[in-house]
């Protein structure tokens, strides 16, 4: 038999039951509403935020890459663009980088006999074409790399010491006996994005960058493309460096660059694998 108090018990735990109900629920309250949504979202996972030393001829599909990759995963990349020689050197003086994409084989070797390379991730991700190019204003009639010479004006070159097309110029001329006729007229470039610029403003009357910086410029005629056997071949290896704290995405992220969409956007670029 209940008595009044049990009577006033129970309709005391009613009401506060339903003032929790009418919290709980859908609120017309845009304050509300907007709480509840901030609320989901801090719960979401954050984006691993990825760092990726880059090869400067690549930025300006990396980039488009970039939009592409992220409006697909829970990643952010950050592109750091520069000499490939210059990057490597970055990468063993400890700079933070989670993967690294050179221009050659040769800086992505040295990284990996130095261990600082995540075992089982290199792989070739694309290639490319040395040309030699003029300003679309220059009135030379050249047709061929044997045609450079010192009275044209000067010859703008990446710096083979840390550049890879600087690299590749170089063995190219020496397979053709001008890069010793030619150092007089040569400047030196600290990547390949700087030899198109000095052609592109006149500050160089010709010069040696890849195919696919010759292609995103429009002020630049393309005068002549190497042929086999002048140069080592080239070729853009990328790896998950060793010391990443985003093993997983970094993984995904070089497994993408080799993917058919990615190999799309590169050809779009004038890369080639």
């Amino acid at each position: 038999m209940t008595t009044p108090l049990d009577r006033w018990r129970i309709g005391l735990i009613l009401v506060a039951m339903l003032a929790l109900a009418g919290c709980g629920g859908n609120s017309d309250d845009p304050s509300a509403n907007a709480a509840n949504d901030s609320n989901a979202e801090n719960n979401d996972e954050a984006p691993a935020e990825l760092i990726v030393s880059v090869a400067a001829s690549l930025a300006d599909v990396m980039e488009d890459i970039k939009a592409d990759y992220e409006k697909d995963n829970n990643v952010e990349l950050t592109f750091n663009l520069g000499g490939s020689g210059t990057l490597a050197q970055q990468i063993q003086q400890g700079a933070p980088a989670d993967a690294f994409i050179s221009a050659n084989q040769n800086w992505m070797d040295t990284l990996e006999e130095e261990g600082l390379l995540l075992e089982g991730t290199r792989a070739d991700v694309t290639g490319n074409n040395l040309v030699l190019i003029q300003n679309k204003t220059s009135d030379l009639d050249y047709e061929s790399f044997q045609d450079v010479n010192t009275d044209d004006g000067q010859v703008a070159v990446g710096n083979p010491e840390s550049v890879p097309a600087g690299k590749y110029t170089e063995q190219a001329l020496k397979s053709i006996e001008k890069w010793d006729e030619l150092q007089g007229a040569i400047v030196f470039a600290k990547d390949v994005r700087q030899v198109l610029t000095y052609v592109e403003t006149g500050n160089a009357e010709v010069g040696f960058v890849y195919e696919s910086d010759a292609f995103i410029s429009d002020k630049v005629d393309i005068i002549a493309k190497s042929e086999e056997g002048m140069h080592d071949p080239i070729i853009y290896p990328g790896a998950v460096l060793a010391d990443t704290k985003h093993e997983a995405e970094a993984k995904a992220f070089i497994d993408y660059m080799q993917s058919d969409e990615a190999q799309e956007k590169l050809a779009e670029y004038g890369f080639n694998k």
